[in-house]
């Protein structure tokens, strides 16, 4: 039997890290509970890998994102000396071909949960807009039916009614629902003959549903899988020349990056949704502020993250003044990213301040908003001294949870479990701990 070989392209890697064993070990395992499967590997771990011993391919990835963010450039298995994993997917392969696979396996219980863990990447390659736009492949003529604008409107209608499924009860439910759509209704769509009008009305509708299921899967903490639909509606964005949607969807990018501790990545892809966005109306621009500012913040860059906050303020109140239709980003938005800025650059109360006001100004429509963030608002006031506040808001939060089916919400009420317990002794506490043990799930177990 072979004399087994230290794996020198990992050491070289390592040493370029400056890491101790400890702190390599400690690094995998941070992204390995970013990643949903929590590991627990120490120094003798992390010194096999160096000396030749392959890590499992489930765990490779995760090593691998760790050496990314480490030294700030993508590390691929072949630099890192691992074997390369069992099965690639083929990056020739079509956009629509590749919405159908993934949709596919999203489907299927059976992949879902290895789905669920595929890793999020701060190395992931996102498209500029001169790369998507219109470069998509022609979708092949002469298939069995031709779709028009009625396609389109039902499509459009289709992807609204399932948001608004996932903003009242949260994306456990309804991306399956979504991921079932797009397989078996619209990528048809895709592929049918159609006018070059009708077709980009309907890339732009595909889009737009590539980006809710995506965000969906954030909202299960499928991150990597939420990735994968993101890159797919940039593409798909580009094919129909829709800036909004393309825009639209490199800021959620930020929202899930900002929201994982990754203030750089994500600050990176709020400037370029704010550079792509063509004359974008008032609402929008505060859309787009707003996440700047958090992003600035989050990277402790104090002047700039005030400056987009007064930007989106600026905005928004253009907004209101001159739409008064219902939208997405309103005050209660601005006033819960007015919150992160505050809480990001350690002011803790006014913080407090902002989220009190953005729970007031929320639309009932957004339960599982309403949930999360005011689950968000008693962990501040927690934080400053503020325990029977917080259980109070700990309490109007338990009071819609039951309804609501959300990975990050999970995560948020077994937060409050775990701050409560040092507590037992107030009334408060213990009343609220009792109440939560009837409807908060247990933390999944650790791998």
């Amino acid at each position: 039997m072979s004399e087994r070989r230290p794996n020198r392209d990992l050491e070289r890697l390592y040493r370029e890290t400056g890491w101790t064993l400890r702190q390599f070990a400690q690094s995998v395992n941070r992204v390995g509970t970013e990643w949903g499967t929590p590991l627990r590997y120490r120094e003798p771990s992390a010194h096999q890998w160096l000396q030749g011993h392959m890590p499992k391919e489930q765990v490779r990835p995760v090593i691998l994102e760790a050496l990314t963010r480490r030294l700030g450039r993508p590390i691929g298995h072949r630099e890192a000396g691992f074997h390369p994993p069992s099965f690639q997917s083929n990056s020739r392969t079509s956009t629509v071909e590749g919405l159908i696979d993934l949709g596919r396996q999203d489907v299927d219980p059976s992949r879902r949960g290895v789905l669920g863990v595929s890793l999020f990447s701060v190395a992931l390659a996102v498209p500029n807009w001169p790369d998507v736009v219109g470069r998509m492949e022609t979708a092949a003529a002469g298939t069995a039916h031709r779709v028009g604008m009625p396609e389109v409107d039902m499509v459009i209608a289709m992807t609204e009614r399932i948001s608004e499924l996932d903003d009242q009860f949260g994306g456990r439910h309804a991306r399956p629902m979504a991921a079932a759509f797009l397989v078996n209704t619209v990528a048809p769509y895709l592929y049918a003959d159609a006018s070059s009008s009708v077709r980009r009305a309907m890339l732009s509708a595909a889009s737009d549903l590539c980006y809710l299921t995506g965000y969906m899967a954030v909202d299960e903490g499928s991150h990597g899988l939420a990735q994968q639909y993101y890159l797919k509606a940039l593409e798909l964005a580009g094919a129909a020349e829709d800036h909004l949607t393309y825009c639209t969807t490199l800021r959620g990018m930020s929202v899930q990056a900002v929201d994982l501790g990754h203030g750089k990545h994500a600050m990176r892809l709020a400037d370029a949704a704010a550079a792509a966005s063509p004359k974008a109306g008032p609402r929008m621009r505060a859309f787009l502020s707003g996440q700047q500012a958090h992003a600035a913040a989050q990277i402790g860059d104090r002047r700039n993250a005030v400056r987009h906050l007064r930007e989106a303020g600026v905005a928004m109140e253009k907004a209101e003044s001159h739409e008064r239709a219902f939208g997405s980003y309103d005050p209660s938005s601005l006033n819960y990213h007015t919150s992160q800025v505050r809480y990001e650059l350690g002011d803790k109360h006014g913080a407090v301040e902002a989220m009190v006001q953005a729970d007031r100004l929320r639309y009932s429509t957004y339960r599982r908003s309403r949930v999360r963030q005011r689950a968000m608002l008693a962990e501040r006031q927690f934080a400053v001294g503020h325990l029977e506040a917080a259980c109070a808001s700990w309490h109007r939060a338990l009071d819609d949870y039951p309804l609501v089916q959300s990975g990050r919400v999970d995560e948020r009420m077994r937060v409050m479990v775990r701050l409560l317990r040092q507590h037992r002794k107030n009334r408060d506490a213990r009343e609220l701990l009792e109440r939560a043990r009837l409807v908060v799930p247990a933390a999944p177990p650790s791998a």
